[in-house]
């Protein structure tokens, strides 16, 4: 019956998918979810989703909660000196258009303000992390009511400590009486990271993950038209221009402009087509699945790499469910986690299986998934009644919208612990062989 029950769920989602707005149609409504992982997080400019009420006799008293850090200026400054070199190359030689030379100043300026800041946390992701803190605080006032204890962590990189920092700081703010602990430490990074343990050999699975990833991002895209607007002489582009990988970094560029505030007057999604913004997506959609997803060409293992973070959230809600005591474990980090534990979760669809990458873009959309801050907030529920403490009910918010699980209910969007927890020990016991 379970089997039956979960295949059902499976399926009432894919249909859901496959009935809703489709991916070209929501990145032409905005063209800023064609960056991926760059898009930045879309609440609350979009409506924010409606919560449902808990059941009656039972009330919010604990949060396990893993969230990315949030908007940030490129990790690495050839981001944004890349093209303008490539582009100099046609300027000593006399061979810009007017558009090109309008770029170039753009790619120049944007480069000069970018001197010194790669990785870090922008104005946009501070603002992100202040709204998801006030938004939990609101939605679950019983978990951060009176002295709860709120315990923060944060992997090693600046980026993410001023995210716990925007967060904590602002529950502080609207409950002095919080005891809020933060740290940032090597010692946890074997579960807040990457997962240490298998990442090495993770990695070379990876490497050739990539070269799926890479074939596809040049098979599907043409730059022709593009550099044509940029050069005059189709003869100097194809001797001295490395025109595709211009555009792939000029499109890297214009989609990151999104996650500063200084550029919000700056676009260089002009230089694209519709159908080319949305090639470049479906060719980064591939990358993040095939990359850090489940996809059957990594043998569906890459989402194992968190399985330290999966099991030291379940040994942390298990603390708190024991004690009774209020409040959350906050931890900060990166999409690189994010994904792969929203697919050891099975949260909604995000853990699909599919060997058709042609398609990847109808069943699976990595701006849903992995924007900037994105996050898995898991809410623990007991009953009013302390005489049936132990019956725990649990609800996963992703990205703030109630996920499904692969686990029967009759109540949903809310799960019997006793029956969550163990299908993920469950998980963890399985076998990885990352040799092959």
């Amino acid at each position: 019956m379970r089997r039956i029950i979960i295949t059902s769920l499976l399926v009432v989602a894919m249909t859901a998918m496959a009935t809703a707005t489709s991916p070209r149609d929501e990145i032409a409504a905005r063209l800023t979810r064609s960056a991926s992982n760059h898009y930045n997080y879309p609440y609350p400019e979009l409506p924010m989703p409606t919560l449902t009420p808990a059941p009656a006799g039972y009330e919010p008293f604990h949060i396990e909660h893993y969230g990315r850090h949030g908007s940030r200026w490129s990790t690495s400054m050839s981001t944004y000196t890349r093209p303008v070199k490539e582009m100099e190359k046609a300027e000593r030689n006399h061979q810009l258009t007017d558009v090109g030379r309008a770029t170039l100043a753009t790619l120049r300026a944007i480069r000069d303000a970018a001197q010194g800041r790669e990785g870090e946390l922008s104005d946009v992701g501070a603002e992100q992390h202040r709204g998801i803190a006030e938004r939990m605080f609101r939605n679950f006032p019983q978990v951060f009511s009176g002295d709860a204890q709120i315990d923060a962590r944060s992997t090693i990189i600046v980026r993410c400590i001023l995210s716990m920092l925007n967060e904590t700081q602002t529950l502080q703010g609207l409950n002095p009486q919080l005891r809020i602990t933060a740290d940032a430490s090597v010692y946890d990074m074997p579960y807040m990271g990457w997962g240490y343990g298998e990442d090495t050999c993770a990695n070379k699975l990876r490497a050739r993950m990539k070269l799926i990833s890479d074939s596809v991002k040049m098979a599907w895209n043409n730059a022709d038209r593009f550099a044509a607007q940029l050069f005059i002489d189709p003869g100097f582009v194809a001797d001295s221009i490395r025109a595709k990988s211009l555009m792939l970094d000029v499109f890297d560029v214009a989609g990151g402009l999104q996650d500063i505030h200084r550029f919000d007057s700056t676009d260089l999604y002009h230089l694209f087509t519709t159908d080319e913004i949305y090639n470049l997506w479906r060719a980064n959609n591939v990358k993040w699945y095939v990359n850090w997803g489940p996809s059957p060409a990594n043998g569906s293992r890459l989402p194992f790499i968190e399985r330290a973070l999966l099991a030291n959230i379940i040994r942390t809600a298990d603390e708190a469910i024991a004690t009774g005591r209020r409040g959350a474990a906050l931890r900060f980090g990166h999409e690189t986690c994010v994904l792969p534990l929203a697919c050891l979760l099975e949260i909604d669809d995000v853990n699909l299986h599919t060997t058709d990458l042609d398609n990847l873009h109808n069943l699976w959309r990595c701006y849903d998934i992995i924007p900037m801050a994105c996050n898995i907030q898991m809410v623990f529920y007991r009953p009013t009644d302390r005489t049936q403490a132990d019956d725990v009910l649990v609800k996963v918010l992703f990205n703030e919208h109630e996920a499904r699980l692969p686990i029967a209910t009759d109540r949903f969007p809310y799960y019997r612990w006793t029956d969550v927890k163990p299908y993920y020990e469950q998980k963890l016991r399985t076998v990885i062989d990352w040799t092959n």
